[in-house]
C-alpha cells in the first residue's frame, strides 16, 4: 500500500490591525482637542491705537503716512499715487503709519499699486495717552 502525502496547508499570517486602529483613534482625538481649543477662542478683542499728535521729527525716516481717505505723505510732503517708488531708491526700508480707520486690505492694495522693488515695509504705531492724562 502506498502512502499518499497531502501537501501541508500553510495558513496565511493574519495581520493584527487593532494597534493601527488605536493609533488612528488617538491621533484623531488629539487633532480634535487641538483644533477645538483654537475654534473656541474666537472672542479676541482688539483695541486699536489712537494718535492725538504726530511728532514727525521723532519717527523713523522715510515715513509714509496714509490717511483714512488714502491720501499719502512722505516725511510730511504730500505725494501722488504711483510716485513713491522713485523716491525710495536710496532707502531699503519704508516705515508706514496708517490711519486707524484704514483697512488692512486697502493699505496692501495701495502699497502693491506703488510697485516697490527690494523695499522692506515696516508698520509704525504710536502709543496714545489715556483720556485722564490730558494732552501736551
Amino acid at each position: 500500500m502506498s502512502q499518499t502525502r497531502l501537501p501541508e496547508v500553510r495558513r496565511a499570517k493574519t495581520i493584527d490591525s487593532s494597534l493601527a486602529i488605536v493609533n488612528i483613534v488617538l491621533l484623531l482625538i488629539f487633532f480634535f482637542l487641538a483644533t477645538g481649543t483654537l475654534i473656541a477662542s474666537d472672542s479676541v478683542e482688539i483695541d486699536l491705537p489712537e494718535t492725538t499728535q504726530l511728532p514727525l521729527d521723532l519717527l523713523p525716516k522715510p515715513l509714509l503716512t496714509v490717511d483714512g481717505d488714502t491720501s499719502m505723505t512722505l516725511d510730511g510732503v504730500p505725494i501722488e499715487p504711483g510716485t513713491l517708488a522713485p523716491l525710495l531708491l536710496d532707502y531699503p526700508t519704508l516705515h508706514v503709519l496708517a490711519d486707524r480707520e484704514l483697512g488692512a486690505g486697502t493699505l496692501l492694495d495701495l502699497l502693491e499699486a506703488e510697485e516697490l522693488v527690494a523695499v522692506n515695509v515696516k508698520l509704525v504705531t504710536l502709543h496714545g495717552k489715556a483720556p485722564d492724562e490730558g494732552q501736551p
